[in-house]
């Protein structure tokens, strides 16, 4: 597949990077040519220096029969424009990201489509999605649903005392028919796991179900769910905006800001929501605002580390759920490790959307979720794929992956080695980054 991105920023360099991992014929463009340099130097892509929004270069970077242009240039004009020329040029598919809701308003939304933008990518309103869903799963480090939630895959922190501690892969299978583990995340490495494997305290395990047995894992491993209606945001970033209008009907929102100037703007855009003009690091603020007895505290500001050090004082408060926007990702493996609850990541978000196009899925039904050294996907299986040949444990599929559930029709089930997967189910994957490759030859 050719794939073109404009653009060399965080967002752009980081998915030419995973990307130019999956055997993928990789472009960059971009004007800054140090920037492209490096890249050019340390992974398997070509690089063209020049203004994304000109014909020149995006002629020179092979537009015209690319399978995918994607935009991510920091301001979000540029994206449009620079698809609309890609579009015309001869792109076949055109994604870029933008800043803002407008342009996803249904109102909007056709005109977009004939300015020649396929696909939009909003990572602050995805993030805003995670974070609704990371609020109504107090128990989960990370949640994931397919089909109205008829499969589900929870992350979840095993704490001392838990049911699995201790407990080999194998003889948690036996006797729990109900649950798979597909990965394990253990200091800072995520492990395709094997029967032999233990499940240690301190362990993020990835587990999929059916609805009707999340009591039972809850129970397994140790977790109560909490009902969630108080949240304290800090930071009142575009993603903090996104989060209070998407869930002001379930959640009452507090958004603490440092910027006056931003605090002046924000009623016009949250009305309903209460603004306190403060710096959240200032503990004695906290506590003067009651944090300690919120449900649930959400650091969004543009600083990693200020929203990790406030996730962990909310904490020592007595919070019970935190989320934190951890934008550098050299820091997320660092940030799962310590006590501060979910981590959400704009850039992986962003990516996650990008994979799902590349692995040629239909994005209005299928999902897909980026970790820091792994991925998820749902895929459908195709007539003749090599999936569908045997039951899966004749299949040898590679050790980077497992196959987790599937939907069949209405119905969820989970997946054993006697399984034998058939045309048209949609099966959810987790491997390790790199591996994607690989998945879309056994599907496809």
């Amino acid at each position: 597949m050719r794939i073109v991105i404009a653009g060399a920023g965080e967002v752009g360099s980081h998915l030419a990077r995973l990307l130019s991992t999956e055997e993928q014929d990789i472009t960059l463009v971009d004007a800054n040519s140090e920037r492209l340099a490096t890249l050019d130097a340390n992974y398997n892509l070509m690089t063209v220096v020049g203004d994304p929004t000109s014909f020149e270069a995006l002629r020179e970077a092979g537009v015209a029969d690319c399978d995918i242009f994607i935009a991510v240039m920091p301001y979000e004009a540029n994206n449009i424009v620079a698809c609309a020329i890609a579009k015309n040029l001869g792109a076949t598919t055109t994604v870029s990201r933008i800043d803002s809701y407008d342009f996803m308003a249904e109102e909007n939304i056709d005109l977009v489509r004939r300015m020649g933008v396929d696909r939009l990518i909003y990572p602050e309103y995805l993030a805003a999605k995670d974070i609704i869903r990371a609020l109504r799963h107090t128990w989960a480090r990370n949640i994931f649903e397919l089909h109205d939630g008829r499969i589900i895959l929870a992350g979840i922190k095993v704490r001392q005392g838990a049911p699995v501690v201790g407990m080999k892969l194998r003889d948690f299978g036996f006797a729990n028919r109900n649950f798979n583990v597909v990965a394990i995340k253990r200091n800072h490495e995520t492990i395709i796991p094997r029967g032999d494997d233990t499940m240690d305290q301190g362990d993020i395990l990835y587990f999929t179900t059916t609805r009707e047995h999340i009591d039972d894992l809850l129970r397994l491993t140790g977790k109560v769910q909490r009902t969630v209606k108080k949240v304290l945001i800090t930071g009142g970033t575009n993603m903090a905006v996104r989060l209070v209008n998407m869930g002001e009907d379930e959640f009452k929102f507090k958004i603490i800001e440092r910027d006056i100037e931003v605090c002046r703007r924000l009623p016009a855009l949250c009305p309903g929501c209460e603004i306190i003009h403060g710096d959240a690091r200032d503990t004695e603020l906290l506590e003067e605002l009651g944090c300690g007895d919120m449900d649930a505290f959400v650091a969004l500001s543009d600083s990693s580390e200020t929203n990790i050090l406030t996730c962990l004082t909310a904490k020592e408060m007595g919070v019970k759920k935190t989320v934190a926007n951890v934008e550098n990702i050299q820091f997320i493996s660092q940030a799962e490790g310590l006590n501060i609850g979910t981590v959400v990541n704009k850039k992986l978000i962003a990516s996650s959307t990008i994979f799902q196009l590349m692995l040629d899925a239909d994005c209005s039904t299928s999902k897909f979720l980026a970790l820091a050294d792994a991925e998820v996907a749902e895929l459908e299986a195709r007539p003749g794929s090599r999936i569908v040949r045997a039951a899966v444990k004749d299949l040898h599929l590679p050790r980077e992956l497992n196959l987790g559930a599937l939907i069949r029709g209405d119905e969820g089930m989970l997946i054993t080695g006697n399984t034998t997967i058939q045309p048209g189910d949609h099966v959810l994957i987790f491997c390790l980054a790199g591996s994607l490759h690989k998945v879309e030859k056994l599907f496809n």
